[in-house]
């Protein structure tokens, strides 16, 4: 009997898993990350059908993967029992341990993706933010109190793919690639990032990711279009990329000057340019087409509803025309929260910031 009593407490004792390394993880930006908040808005930039989602537990979920985002492994890494779930379908307490508010084809500037249809900018996400703010502080009493508590979460923020593929780089739907060098596209949107930022440390943020472009000119897409083998990058777009990125580190810097704020800034360029370089050493075998979609490089169409995707999924950089197979969001996911090399992440990584 005793004997019985203690395999009791002993299985008890081992499933306790410890608490989260910060009590809540809210996640802005685009179709990078985007679990679902699309799915019901009137847009060409939704992912919540087959053979999106193949490898994930509840199959598609709006996620424009085949398993896992990066945000996906970063709240395992940091503890979390469960997936973020999308603002779309959260209110309440369930606010409390975080919550998603990305959209694909969202970008920083309001127009962005408007060919696409539907989307939520990365201003309507902030007041989908401030909405949800508001009934945290509701729920746990007062505003210093609902301070005090979201000064302890880590907020992560990745914008502006969309504002070059979606919006510069777009000739036929836009005016910016001739209104603007990239020079002064990457300070017009920098300038208006530093706004939106600013009302997010202001509505409580403190411990704030700010992920980097990755190289959009080596994606399916872009070399379906302008590679003129297929296999080399599209440079004309990434060195704009590289003009933005280095406006965000410094953006980094003059953040946290302010009262409290942990501000970091993750490689999400260099950690691509790396994974590219040594496919092999990071477990790929195909980096310049999707996995699945239509046309050159399997970019020039995603992929389309109840296509069958390539079987090797795991050996594959893309899995459509723009977004990465969840073998390499883990890649990603993990350099991005225990960085690897000293330049996947400024001024620390995401492990240390949970510990600020």
């Amino acid at each position: 009997m005793l004997g019985a009593r203690w395999l009791l407490l002993w299985a008890a004792f081992v499933s306790v898993r410890p608490e989260p390394q910060v009590p809540c993880y809210f996640i802005f930006g685009d179709s990078l990350v985007d679990n679902g908040n699309n799915n019901n808005i009137a847009s060409l930039a939704v992912a919540n059908y087959p053979p999106y989602g193949i490898d994930f537990p509840s199959g598609p979920s709006g996620r424009f993967t085949n398993g896992l985002t990066t945000v996906d492994v970063i709240a395992q890494l940091l503890g979390f029992d469960d997936f973020v779930p999308p603002y779309a379908s959260t209110r309440g307490q369930a606010l409390l341990t975080g919550v998603n508010f990305a959209s694909a084809a969202a970008g920083i500037r309001e127009e962005t993706g408007q060919q696409l249809g539907g989307r939520i900018p990365f201003g309507g996400q902030l007041q989908n933010y401030q909405s949800a703010v508001q009934e945290m502080v509701s729920i746990l009493g007062d505003e210093d109190s609902a301070a005090n508590y979201l000064s302890k979460c880590i907020f992560s923020v990745g914008l502006g793919s969309n504002d070059y593929l979606n919006n510069y780089f777009m000739p036929a739907f836009y005016s910016t690639g001739q209104r603007y060098t990239p020079e002064q596209y990457a300070d017009e949107l920098i300038q208006q990032y530093s706004q939106q930022l600013r009302t997010l440390y202001n509505y409580g943020a403190r411990k704030v990711v700010l992920i980097g472009v990755g190289q959009v000119g080596c994606s399916p897409n872009e070399l379906a279009q302008r590679s003129p083998n297929g296999v080399a990058c599209v440079e004309e777009i990434n060195s704009a990329i590289r003009i933005f990125n280095a406006k965000l580190i410094d953006l980094v810097d003059e953040f946290n000057a302010l009262d409290g704020a942990h501000f970091i800034y993750i490689n999400g360029y260099g950690i691509f340019e790396d994974i590219l370089r040594n496919p092999a050493a990071n477990g790929l075998s195909v980096t310049n087409r999707g996995c699945c979609g239509v046309g050159r490089n399997n970019g020039q169409i995603t992929c389309l509803p109840y296509q069958a995707p390539c079987p090797n999924r795991d050996e594959y950089l893309f899995f459509d025309a723009f977004h990465p197979t969840e073998a390499a969001n883990i890649i990603i996911g993990k350099r991005s929260y225990s960085a690897r090399s000293p330049g996947d992440a400024y001024p620390m990584d995401i492990r240390r910031l949970a510990r600020v």
